[in-house]
């Protein structure tokens, strides 16, 4: 059965068809697994730091009894010191621990029960303490060998125990759902790839079909107009130049689609390349022979397949960005932090003068106050200010003249940091949304994948701190970073 120039379209036009639908699927599912990705390991790292936190009030616990050990011994108050620090820090760890298992509630059964062995063996050791300093030493040594405060200890142990054990099941399971997922996402990588090269090896044997037979075609033209010079150097002119044009686009698909398919986004190019030469075929037609043009395949190549062709590429563009934007969130988060002094606002002012060029442009000015130094990891402190500033710069409210404000202070043990500026603002609704992965707010006007804040949150708890933002439309924002004065090494394990 011979294939009309009609028919050809058709079966190009359908091939077409089907294989963008088909990428359509594979790259709306590799999008949906991307994104499923990257909530599984944002859980794997939540029950990470749930485990650090349980380890830390253990240490915290310990550290206490450490201290009180050392005062009872010496009645050097400077022994104290490991104590006073768990006492201070025992209520926030706690609290900590409370908030990120509140979905959990036989966790937070464990907490509780865990709270009152606390709470008990810190009552243990500021009554012995306050005993000693009352000049009441024996009685102090009496209420340490009574074996209160290791029943209590013992109390503390077990808890602690039970939590972390039901904590590492869950981990467990978590781990192995993001495998899963994974796995997932390789195979619809491979799929789609596998669609690719069909879709190619059809477009080739329908090519490779229609020029046979157009050749064949020729043949019987010439030996039936034997004698008939004129009509047959008519035709024979006519199919010439039909022959060349079929050559010239068989030759720009073979050309196009035998070319290294590396990748989805790659082969919808070549297809828009292949759409195009397909349309100018048309329009040929339409030309020579109007009656075999269809009305719905003019409709087809004109319209509807460079709107498919642009949703897929911007689909696939977009796979591509958020593939890359998880593997780096792994990679940064595999690296350990290494702890050094780091004087703040010299790093500080060498970011704001690596924005020039920017704030200049906007108008704007970044104003650098006084911000303590402190022990932490360079790097990770340097991408989480570089981040939060040029989202500031980015974000401007063009209405006014820029201000961005850096500005820190002591509180205890830990470092207070404040990003402020008096840009566009954002809603209070979108406070939490905006730290969540691919996740952004307000006008999408600004180019970004919703990464960076998420980024910013994680790297700020791998440093043992924490992140808040108070803003509102119209009135700027301000982002508040609290980090512990130097980075402990249960802090350091959060990288682990």
């Amino acid at each position: 059965m011979s294939m009309t120039s009609g028919s050809f379209g058709r079966n190009i036009l359908l091939l077409m068809i089907a294989g963008f639908a088909a990428l359509l699927v594979t790259g709306a599912t590799a999008i949906w697994l991307v994104r499923k990705t990257a909530a599984d390991t944002e859980l794997v790292v939540h029950s990470q730091t749930v485990q650090n936190l349980i380890q830390r009030i253990f240490s915290l616990a310990q550290d206490g009894e450490t201290g009180q050990r050392g005062y009872l011994l010496t009645g050097d108050a400077a022994y104290l010191g490991p104590y006073e620090r768990a006492t201070a820090g025992m209520p926030e760890a706690l609290q900590s621990l409370q908030r990120m298992t509140a979905d959990n509630p036989a966790q937070q059964a464990r907490i509780s029960d865990l709270t009152s062995a606390v709470q008990d063996k810190l009552a243990e050791l500021g009554q012995t303490i306050s005993i000693y300093r009352s000049g009441r030493q024996a009685e102090a040594f009496a209420a340490v060998r009574s074996g209160q405060g290791r029943e209590a200890m013992a109390r503390v142990r077990a808890a602690v125990g039970e939590l972390s054990r039901a904590e590492s099941e869950l981990l467990g399971r978590r781990s192995a759902d993001s495998a899963a997922t994974v796995s997932w996402l390789l195979g619809v990588s491979l799929a789609a790839l596998l669609l690719i090269a069909g879709v190619a090896a059809g477009s080739l044997l329908v090519v490779r079909r229609y020029t046979s037979e157009l050749h064949r075609a020729q043949a019987e033209l010439a030996q039936a107009n034997t004698g008939l010079e004129e009509v047959v150097a008519a035709r024979t002119a006519e199919l010439v130049r039909a022959n060349e044009e079929v050559q010239r686009f068989a030759y720009i698909v073979s050309h196009d689609l035998r070319s290294p398919l590396v990748n989805i986004m790659g082969f919808t190019s070549e297809l828009d390349a292949s759409r195009q030469a397909i349309a100018r075929q048309f329009e040929r037609l339409a030309e020579t022979a109007p009656g075999l043009v269809g009305e719905e395949a003019k409709l087809a190549v004109e319209e509807d397949l460079p709107e498919a062709i642009g949703f897929i590429r911007a689909s696939t563009t977009k796979m591509d960005r958020l593939i890359n934007a998880i593997l780096k969130l792994s990679r940064d988060g595999r690296r350990t932090p290494t702890p050094e002094r780091i004087a703040v606002g010299d790093m500080v002012a060498a970011i704001a003068a690596t924005l020039q060029q920017q704030t200049s442009a906007a108008g704007a000015e970044i104003e650098i106050g006084a911000l303590p130094a402190l022990v932490s990891d360079r790097l990770a402190l340097e991408q989480i200010f570089s981040n939060l500033i040029e989202n500031a710069v980015k974000y401007l409210d063009a209405s006014r003249p820029g201000r961005i404000a850096v500005r820190g202070r002591a509180a205890g043990p830990r470092i207070v940091y404040e990003i402020a500026d008096n840009g566009r603002g954002i809603d209070p609704k979108d406070h939490e949304r905006i730290f969540e992965l691919f996740r952004r707010s307000g006008a999408q006007d600004r180019p970004g994948e919703g990464l960076g804040l998420s980024f910013v949150r994680n790297s700020v708890r791998r440093l043992g701190g924490t992140i808040t933002v108070a803003s509102a439309p119209g009135r700027g924002s301000t982002f508040t970073l609290d980090f512990p004065r130097v980075l402990q090494r249960s802090n350091e394990s959060l990288a682990a």
